[in-house]
């Protein structure tokens, strides 16, 4: 490699990467393909080496393309995370902030959340992503994250707000239809409804509750949103954070003595944010925001 290749053929290559062709990747880009297959040329003569196999169905990334991609996504979060940083202005509360949360808390109570930040801070702009993953905030794939287990990174800045219950709900409907299992024993003769893969936090509460194992379920899903939408339908009893089942009447508690599992809420940035104003008001912002719906533990 003779010199450092422009970051416009990285982002070229990230979105070919990301979108699987020369065509798909023009339009993420705003670019024509003719465009993007001089950038791609561009990027292989630089680092002496082909990046893609071309054949009659389109393209396939070499081993040296799949090593590369975890440092050209580093380099997207961060040119975003640039972005974002300069779209604000020193010393007020305006510009972007990123926000990583989970599928239920961003769904389920952020709107909330968020409008009343945004009627505080009028010139702030306000970015979500839903995932359940952990998003590496070191990496900047996000400027605050709301995360459900203590976090392990350094150099964060991290607190907990407390706890939210989780319990076992049904909808009305389905219990009127099936009666109220008396015991966790019981359960095996109802509709359930649970995850998919199994994960090292369900594997805690699954050694907790054997009745509650992956081959019990009538439904499985890895996303809480769809598990959410299954109990509201009348599917069966799945697991459900009491804050939002309070605020449905049509969701009824089961055994609610027998099973609960309390989920940490962090409240998480980087420690280079300390100094930034919008990313302060925010982390302040959603701690009070998450406060009504957690209990001390």
């Amino acid at each position: 490699m003779n010199k450092d290749p422009n970051w416009d053929l990285y982002r070229t290559f990230g979105a070919v990467l990301e979108e699987g062709s020369l065509s798909g990747a023009a339009r993420a880009l705003g670019l024509t393909q003719p465009s993007v297959a001089r950038h791609i040329d561009a990027l292989e003569a630089a680092i002496g080496a082909d990046l893609f196999i071309r054949t009659q169905r389109g393209l396939t990334p070499t081993d040296l393309a799949l090593e590369l991609k975890p440092y050209v996504d580093l380099l997207g979060s961060t040119a975003a995370a640039l972005r974002r940083t300069a779209d604000g202005s020193p010393g007020e509360v305006s510009g972007t902030v990123r926000i990583s949360t989970s599928e239920v808390v961003g769904i389920e109570h952020m709107a909330a959340i968020l409008t009343k930040m945004r009627r505080r801070y009028p010139e702030l702009a306000l970015e979500m992503t839903l995932s359940n993953d952990v998003d590496d905030l070191a990496q900047r794939e996000a400027d605050i994250a709301i995360r459900m287990v203590r976090p392990t990174q350094q150099a964060l800045i991290a607190r907990r707000v407390g706890v939210i219950p989780l319990g076992l709900h049904a909808h009305r409907s389905y219990l009127d239809r099936r009666g109220m299992p008396e015991s966790l024993a019981d359960l095996k003769a109802y509709d359930l409804i649970g995850f998919d893969v199994e994960t090292p936090a369900i594997r805690r509460i699954a050694a907790e509750f054997p009745q509650l194992s992956r081959s019990v379920f009538a439904f499985r899903s890895d996303s809480d949103v769809a598990q959410l939408a299954a109990i509201r339908a009348g599917f069966g009893i799945g697991v459900c954070q009491r804050p939002v089942a309070a605020r449905d009447p049509n969701l009824v508690a089961v055994l609610p003595d027998a099973f609960r599992v309390d989920l940490d809420v962090w409240v998480v940035m980087h420690e280079d944010l300390r100094t930034s104003m919008r990313c302060r008001a925010v982390f302040d912002a959603l701690v009070e925001g998450l406060r009504p719906l957690v209990t001390k533990s």
